[in-house]
């Protein structure tokens, strides 16, 4: 049953965070900290690594965003871009590289005719192009707002109004799409609604709890999701 606090009659532009929500960072994150992690094969059998793994990525997400914030508070976010922005340009492009998230794609295609695209993301600038370009998304986002286009970046409301003036929509009329309560708070704060989904670090309990207006399991279904929404308010 689509949730029924989201007003998705009022929704007229789409704000998309990108790991998470566009790229699937999370999956390769704990790809990543399993094979650090199978030294303990010896002690524990593959599954409970696995798990082991995951609950690691998703307990430093919320540390990792606090940190974010911290700096963006202290003047101090532009060093970490440019840290970023070093470590990428050392390395092969590849190598590191976050494919979408599986449906993604198709999904856009489908809500592309409806509704103008923006992103809001705290990465910097060269990795949200990077990912865009290997993944042949850019044409659906000709606005990016990373995190060193506004004097601050989420959860501050700034990000979200530039997106939103940019679009020319109203932020009322703005759903921010993430997967994290940085993204729920910045919407809540911007005067945006909020629509969370659980294919990146984000729990359903946590989500909630920072208010987002709804959850769905995947971005991947967000147009079949709006579609039985607003159909479901249309009968009302």
């Amino acid at each position: 049953m689509p949730d029924r606090k989201l007003d998705v009659p009022r929704v007229k532009a789409l704000i998309f965070d990108v790991d998470g929500t566009l790229s699937d960072s999370d999956d390769r994150m704990v790809e990543r900290a399993f094979e650090l992690l199978r030294f303990l094969s010896p002690l524990l059998d593959e599954e409970k690594i696995q798990r082991f793994s995951r609950k690691l990525i998703h307990a430093a997400e919320g540390p990792g965003n606090w940190f974010l914030e911290m700096a963006d508070r202290a003047g101090l976010d532009h060093l970490v871009a440019k840290f970023f922005d070093w470590r990428e340009s050392s390395r092969e492009r590849q190598a590191h590289h976050f494919p979408v998230i599986p449906g993604v794609l198709p999904m856009l295609q489908l809500l592309s005719n409806r509704y103008p695209f923006s992103i809001v993301t705290a990465r910097n600038e060269l990795t949200t192009y990077q990912f865009l370009n290997l993944n042949a998304l850019i044409d659906f986002f000709p606005i990016v707002i990373s995190s060193q286009t506004c004097r601050h970046t989420k959860p501050f409301p700034d990000p979200l109004l530039r997106a939103a003036e940019e679009m020319g929509v109203s932020i009322e009329n703005c759903l921010m799409i993430g997967d994290t309560i940085t993204d729920v708070r910045a919407a809540r704060a911007a005067g945006a609604q909020s629509l969370s989904v659980l294919c990146g670090f984000g729990t359903e309990k946590e989500l909630r709890k920072a208010g987002t207006h709804a959850v769905i399991s995947s971005t991947s279904l967000l147009a079949t999701y709006l579609s039985a929404a607003s159909l479901g308010q249309s009968e009302d």
